[in-house]
């Protein structure tokens, strides 16, 4: 005949190294599920900090663009004729074109004067029609140029957005992975303590199942 005594002794001991045991599984699963939250944290600072250095390397690059295209604008006459005037006459005035200009106007003059005509009316006329010509280059040329920058400030913009959305994919995944571990915790935590409040009742129909009594 089971001895009550012994069976209610061994039934404690049971349901007592059962309550240890959950508490461990308990914690073993927060701490885990703590620990992927950390790794996904860090992973998030880790992206954002790489989004952000790229965009201070990229941002001279973009910002530069900006002024080219309004360059390009004005010399296109997209903006006001006011600024399409303002943007020829800025041409016309620098420095790099006087000096272009300076050049061409002596090497006529030169070139007049070693062959007798200087006093002639085609110096003046060739002297006429060259500074327009020059102009009408000069323009042709500063528009490429600011078009050259203006499709690196572009590029170098998009490559920003670009980063911004990958990092932002990149970010979610990882709040995903938090909400997952998380939930794992939860899930890790709830059976933990389910094993443990199941025990005291199956060790009593085990126990009333061999034939115990009270």
């Amino acid at each position: 005949m089971p001895d009550p005594t012994g069976g209610l002794l061994t039934a404690g001991l049971v349901i007592g190294g059962s309550a240890l045991s959950s508490g461990a599984q308990s914690r073993a699963a927060r701490q885990a599920g703590q620990a992927q939250e950390n790794a996904a944290g860090m992973a998030i600072e880790e992206q954002r900090a790489a989004r952000e250095q790229m965009r201070q390397l990229l941002a001279p690059y973009s910002e530069a663009g900006i002024p080219a295209l309004q360059g390009l604008m004005d010399l296109a006459g997209l903006g006001t004729e006011q600024n399409q005037m303002q943007a020829f006459q800025q041409q016309e005035q620098s420095p790099l074109f006087q000096g272009l200009l300076q050049q061409g106007e002596n090497a006529i003059l030169q070139n007049a004067s070693a062959t007798g005509g200087l006093r002639g009316g085609n110096v003046q006329g060739a002297l006429g029609q060259f500074r327009p010509a020059l102009l009408n280059q000069f323009i042709e040329q500063q528009y490429g140029r600011l078009g050259g920058i203006a499709s690196v400030g572009q590029n170098a913009a998009a490559g920003v957005g670009n980063a911004g959305i990958n990092t932002a994919n990149q970010i979610s995944q990882q709040f995903g992975n938090i909400g997952a571990a998380q939930a794992g915790t939860a899930l890790g935590v709830g059976r933990a303590q389910a094993n443990m409040f199941n025990m005291p009742a199956n060790l009593l129909g085990t126990f009333l199942g061999a034939g115990g009594k009270f």
